[in-house]
């Protein structure tokens, strides 16, 4: 940008170049300490990665297999509960068809059909079994 002269020159005179400052030069380490501090913290780095991404995995593994044990276990109980229903339906019809059978009607009229009569009260004896 060029200055004005406000008391009568004529000629535009051209503004100072604003001045770059310098920065401080920052001592760089050589080539050989820069390796080696490269290689060691490079290599903890990838080591200590690899290791947490296995023992990551490992976990991840172990979580799924317990979880497909788990989903096994369920599947085997489901299995179970509907059996027990079934048995139990089934002990609930066998347990009718022995109450039914076993009833005091049901008895007297088998008998009746097969030509057995009731006993006389007067007509009963007693059997000693012990004597020979």
């Amino acid at each position: 940008m060029a200055a004005v002269d406000w008391f009568g020159a004529t000629a535009p005179v051209a503004a100072p170049a604003p001045s770059r400052r310098r920065s401080r030069p920052v001592a760089q380490p050589g080539p050989r300490a820069r390796r080696a501090s490269q290689t060691r913290t490079s290599g903890r780095r990838l080591t200590g990665g690899i290791v947490w991404i296995s023992a990551f995995a490992v976990l991840l593994t172990g979580i799924v297999a317990l979880n497909v044990a788990v989903l096994r276990t369920n599947m085997t109980v489901s299995k179970l509960d509907k059996q027990e229903l079934v048995l139990r339906a089934e002990n609930q019809a066998l347990s009718s068809q022995v109450s039914s059978a076993a009833s005091a009607r049901r008895i007297e009229s088998t008998a009746s059909k097969l030509g057995l009569v009731p006993a006389q009260a007067a007509d009963m004896s007693y059997l000693d079994l012990g004597k020979k």
